[in-house]
């Protein structure tokens, strides 16, 4: 019989994608002889079960939980449901991959009206039994019933309210059980049922929900965007309970082996006193810093620091633990690797290689090429900030800068990020439904929790600035308003948080680029030592090309001619010559843009000193600089002297049912070779100027986008090659220079041998490639594309990620063709996916010699490629 539950002694950490990752480490923990409180785990073949019975726990799995719970009350001589030693339960989810608050957790499971008596009896502490067990009915109301949370809340409040109370410790047995009656009075309102009594019961209904939950919709969001695949399931871990709330003798906190927001080799984490774990990372109550603990349990402090320090150098990383204290004694009830940010993920990485931890090798794969978007942003400026008016100072979550308009729900900062605002994320405190708002949000300020609350574990897994922990500020989500002391801060007021500090100021700062030094540089240097793959930009300006440089790039993978003709200064005269009626008016219009086109590639080549630069011809429709509505028509006709009527006719001939699939690209040329001709003069002219001033040997790659047949590259190739080396030979300057194509029309992959024959480099233009192979345009798929992922049609945008089974096929078969053509051709890819790491371990997989990406892609890409290098050996 296929087994689906394990008992914790019978696992280890090797067993993660079966147990989850909380249960392969507290069998891990529990292996090694660490306190951990004896449990199961139901595995994740069992979720994948569930699903594929119609959402049915089966027969089976029912009848192993039920042994393995059997064999637990044994182990701890306690009886569920028991009404003079009653064991009770945690049940929690635990996943493949680490997902913080993403999924449900329910405590004290197995008590009811009887087994409460039992538990005051046992703990001779009647007040702690009782406020277990309003705990646990909120929790398995909110879990299971899907009884909102708030409605719970409200009553403890006005309970608290009635009787002057400050702090949920000061409840008194009294107000605990009216409390108690007054939450299973709602949930027969909500459900029309009793709150559920037998213990076996709740347990099943408690593990279907955590099933329920690997499909709730903030789950879904969270592996969308951590591209976690949803096959995997969750698995459910059933642990007994230990107590943190049994009185000032015991507590419950969150510790991190490192600091997760800049990786100093220090104990991070939070406590408290007599408290469950939820009141940690719910920020209910302001915890404690760890190191506190030292003042108030001197021994269990001594005992959770050398856990952590074993912990640590068992896994070979820096870890996120969850431990209790009850009457005295230390217990584990977690430990996973810890999120961190970008930043201190590479001061781990590079401290624990000097530490002797690990390799540099392993240093590389630690650190995830996209989280280092964190590090790739602006901060606050230094003199703005001293004249800023700061309002408050809270707890410093996750580092950043962020400035924005306040609104108080998630849905409203989607809204108003839809609408193209940026939007701060206000809040009492954060919860899993908040999420959409989260990501949409440019910061979090919250006015409760700590280091380890919600907020500030999602925050940071995303690079999101949050401070959170202001307990200055007074937030009303209902009138959307917050207030400090005097002042009041409404729904649409800008504000500014620091991330890096916890500080919040009034109004808009104004930011500054990042610099990227020390341990970065480190690092980088690593993967550069590492990887294969070269990595080039996509920069169309000076100022682009310096910033590429500064990141690393080794070159242009593409400079789009036509983003220069967009200036003020040149549309006009662009527009001059696509109205032009003959060629002698066209060539007088193109004598005028070919000093525009050679002063940029000059300031170009200067920036890239001898770096390869890939120039792609001009590639839109003429329809494109035009203007399309009346209005702007008439200005025009006015600025150039040409009548309104003509101008208008003009710009009707030039419309294009499907300008993707229209007269653009090399079919420009074919029509008027004037203009390659124009912009072929301009590149090798400035080529020639920078070596005879600056003494840098340029060598442009000039590229023709848009080929589908060999004989549009045969001609076009013939038209550069004259128009070049007649400017070469009359400098007596020389320059050399290579011609290739793009390869994003689906006929020019599967002709790849016959177009190689003419193109010494081929780049692939895998927008348009996945546009046209797909046959939906990227500007409408977006109307689509939400519903494919939710249907799974697709596990990512294939404008996003590389689609390697149809667009990648095409892309195999051009490297193929192309090689036995050009054994020596050079490979490259310029479409947004050259940023993206999937893609880019593809494309050191099919062969290609280089991606380019945009300038702040660079170190992703850097990092991504030794990565792909280390994992294809």
């Amino acid at each position: 019989m296929k087994k689906y539950v394990y008992a914790f002694h019978e696992g280890n950490k090797e067993m993660k994608s079966l147990l989850g990752g909380k249960g392969a480490n507290l069998a891990e923990m529990t292996k090694i002889g660490l306190p951990v409180p004896p449990g199961f785990t139901i595995t994740t073949e069992a979720c994948n079960k569930y699903y594929e019975d119609g959402k049915k726990i089966a027969e089976t799995v029912v009848n192993q939980i039920f042994e393995h719970l059997y064999i637990l009350e044994e182990k701890i001589h306690k009886k569920f449901g028991d009404t003079k030693n009653p064991l009770l339960v945690s049940v929690r989810s635990g996943a493949v991959i680490s997902m913080p608050g993403m999924m449900d957790t329910i405590l004290n499971l197995g008590l009811n009206d009887q087994s409460v008596m039992g538990l005051a009896l046992v703990t001779r502490n009647e007040r702690f039994a009782y406020d277990s067990y309003r705990r646990f009915i909120q929790m398995f109301s909110d879990v299971v019933l899907s009884i909102p949370k708030y409605k719970f809340d409200h009553i403890l409040e006005k309970e608290k309210e009635t009787n002057k109370i400050e702090l949920d410790t000061d409840l008194t047995v009294n107000n605990l059980k009216s409390i108690i009656k007054a939450y299973k009075n709602l949930v027969k309102k909500e459900t029309r049922k009793d709150f559920p009594q037998e213990p076996k019961e709740q347990l099943l209904m408690a593990v279907r929900a955590v099933f329920d939950s690997w499909n709730n919709s903030r789950a879904i969001v969270y592996r969308q965007l951590n591209d976690i695949p949803s096959h995997l399931g969750t698995a459910v871990n059933v642990q007994s309970m230990v107590f943190g709330n049994m009185g000032e003798t015991s507590g419950t906190g969150v510790a991190f082996t490192r600091n997760p927001a800049t990786g100093e080799k220090k104990l991070f984490g939070e406590f408290l006193m007599n408290a469950q774990g939820e009141d940690v990372v719910a920020g209910i109550r302001t915890p404690k810093p760890i190191a506190q603990l030292k003042n108030t349990m001197a021994k269990v402090y001594e005992q959770f620091v050398n856990v952590a320090n074993l912990l640590e150098n068992h896994y070979k990383d820096m870890q996120d633990i969850e431990f209790t204290i009850e009457k005295g004694n230390l217990y584990l009830l977690q430990t996973r690797t810890g999120k961190r940010t970008a930043s201190a993920a590479i001061n781990i990485a590079v401290d624990m290689v000097k530490e002797g931890i690990i390799d540099k090798e392993t240093a590389i794969m630690r650190v995830e090429p996209t989280q280092l978007d964190q590090l790739l942003h602006p901060t606050f400026e230094e003199a703005a900030i001293k004249v800023a008016e700061k309002i408050t100072q809270g707890l410093p979550a996750s580092p950043g800068a962020a400035t924005g308009r306040i609104y108080f729900s998630a849905n409203d900062v989607v809204k108003a990020a839809s609408e193209g605002e940026k939007a701060i994320l206000v809040r009492l405190e954060t919860s899993p439904e908040d999420i959409e708002g989260m990501v949409a949000a440019q910061g979090i300020l919250t006015a409760r929790g700590g280091m380890t609350s919600h907020a500030a574990v999602v925050a940071r897994g995303m690079g999101k600035c949050c401070v959170a922990g202001c307990g200055e500020i007074k937030v009303d989500e209902i009138n959307k308003v917050f207030k400090i002391d005097n002042k009041i801060f409404k729904e649409g007021d800008y504000i500014s948080l620091d991330g890096n500090t916890g500080s919040v100021y009034a109004g808009s700062i104004p930011t500054k680029e990042p610099e990227l030094t020390g341990n970065f540089g480190k690092l980088m240097n690593w993967a550069d030592e590492i990887r294969t793959l070269k990595i080039r930009a996509n920069a169309d300006t000076p100022k682009d090309a310096y910033t590429a440089v500064k990141f690393g790039a080794e070159g242009i993978g593409l400079c789009r001619t036509e983003h220069m003709f967009f200036d003020e200064e040149r549309i006009p005269v662009v527009r001059q010559m696509i109205i032009a009626k003959s060629l002698e008016e066209r060539m007088t219009a193109l004598d005028k843009l070919l000093p525009f086109q050679k002063k940029d590639f000059i300031g170009i080549f200067e920036a890239m000193g001898e770096r390869p630069v890939t120039v792609r011809l001009l590639d839109p429709p003429l329809h494109e600089f035009l203007p399309h509505n009346d209005e702007d028509i008439k200005t025009l006709s006015e600025q150039i002297g040409v009548e309104y009527k003509v101008l208008k006719d003009t710009v009707e001939e030039l419309k294009e049912f499907n300008p993707m699939l229209g007269h653009r690209g090399c079919r420009l040329a074919i029509t008027y070779p004037e203009i390659y001709k124009m912009q072929v003069k301009a590149i090798i002219m400035a080529a020639i100027e920078v070596k005879k001033e600056k003494n840098i040997d340029i060598k442009p790659e000039i590229m023709v986008p848009l080929i589908g047949h060999e004989k549009e590259l045969k001609i076009l190739k013939e038209l550069i090659t004259n128009t070049a080396n007649e400017i070469i030979n009359e400098s007596e300057i020389k320059i050399e220079y290579k011609i290739g194509t793009m390869i994003e029309v689906p006929r020019a992959a599967l002709t790849a041998d016959a177009i190689a024959r003419h193109a010494e480099f081929f780049s692939f233009g895998t927008n348009d490639l996945t546009q046209m192979t797909y046959a939906f345009s990227r500007d409408d798929a977006g109307k689509f594309i939400g519903e494919y992922r939710k249907k799974e049609i697709f596990e990512k945008d294939p404008f996003q990620r590389l689609d390697q089974i149809g667009v990648g096929k095409l892309m195999e078969i051009a490297v193929d063709l192309g090689k036995k053509s050009r054994p020596d051709i050079k490979l490259g890819i310029c479409g947004e996916h050259g940023g993206d790491p999937e893609s880019i371990n593809f494309c050191h997989k099919i062969g290609l010699n280089y991606v380019s990406c945009s300038p702040y892609r660079v170190p992703i890409a850097r990092l991504a490629a030794a990565r792909c290098a280390i994992q294809n050996k």
